[in-house]
């Protein structure tokens, strides 16, 4: 095992870990997502007690309790280039020791729930809806950059969804990862199940057209299209499959909670988007605080 160098892992001068500004008894097992820095505070307010508030860049985190449950929430801001930086650095904080720069012998795996928003694919998915990933397809090309092994259901879902929408290497090869089994099992309740697209922009790749065409005009209409055996792809937006892909390597249990504010077949828009946002949050901290 080799000794992690300073230009690799960069820690500051008062020992946190430098992106996050996090030191590891400032960081609890269970940690919440969000993209939005001004997010953090709608959910820690919530809490009973907060012990800990940091911020650098617009890396923000909260850590405090809900009775008894020890809960982090930081902000990762948007995109699969962010959730690198933030999986990456998580995963250190409590399992690279940051003193001697050695990987531990006992790995913690951590609870990681991005609480997010995002737009429907279906058009019996409404605005104000919740969806919970049970896959993330990424378009963007983040996990092209790391070693990772799919077990036969992903493997069966990519090449459907390849064969289905054509996208061999045009712009990305897709790439596909389940979320937490055990933390999905927590939210049916008035929550719909399915798979969540990960896209590397907000209008373009998303199909959104201002005064730029695209170069893929009826991708959107395959990604409602998609089925495969129960199947289908929900929603889609910037940062559950990257979320998906690191932590099912780093060995973290992972789920994507999202709030419906826009449904792009229907073309409609929330007209309270703050107060969706704000029952997913209450929902999921309920949740959280009822299972240890």
């Amino acid at each position: 095992m080799n000794r992690i160098a300073e230009s690799e892992l960069i820690i500051n001068n008062r020992g946190a870990i430098y992106h996050l500004n996090l030191r590891p008894e400032e960081l609890a097992d269970t940690v919440i997502t969000v993209g939005d820095p001004d997010r953090v505070k709608e959910v820690s307010r919530h809490f009973d007690h907060i012990e800990y508030r940091l911020q650098h860049r617009e890396f923000i985190t909260h850590t405090g309790t809900i009775g008894k449950k020890r809960i982090s929430v930081v902000s990762t801001g948007i995109g699969p280039d962010n959730i690198d930086i933030v999986l990456n650095e998580l995963d250190a904080l409590v399992n690279i020791d940051l003193k001697t720069r050695y990987i531990k012998d006992v790995l913690t795996p951590l609870k990681i729930i991005r609480v997010g928003t995002s737009g429907s694919l279906q058009g019996d998915i409404p605005v104000d809806g919740f969806v919970a990933s049970t896959h993330g397809i990424g378009l963007d090309n983040l996990m092209h950059f790391y070693r990772a092994m799919h077990n036969e259901e992903e493997k069966q879902l990519l090449h459907a969804f390849i064969t289905n929408t054509q996208l061999h290497n045009h712009p990305s090869h897709p790439y596909i990862f389940g979320g937490s089994p055990s933390l999905l099992k927590l939210f049916t309740k008035n929550v719909y199940h399915g798979i969540t697209v990960t896209c590397p922009g907000f209008y373009g790749p998303q199909g959104r057209v201002l005064r730029m065409g695209l170069a893929l005009p009826h991708l959107n209409d395959s990604l409602t299209r998609f089925s495969f055996g129960q199947h289908r792809i929900t929603n889609f937006e910037m940062e559950t499959a990257a979320i998906y892909g690191m932590g099912k390597i780093l060995g973290h249990h992972c789920l994507s909670l999202s709030a419906i504010v826009a449904n792009r077949v229907n073309k409609t828009f929330s007209a309270d988007s703050e107060a969706t946002v704000q029952k997913l949050i209450e929902l999921t901290l309920t949740v959280l605080a009822e299972n240890p």
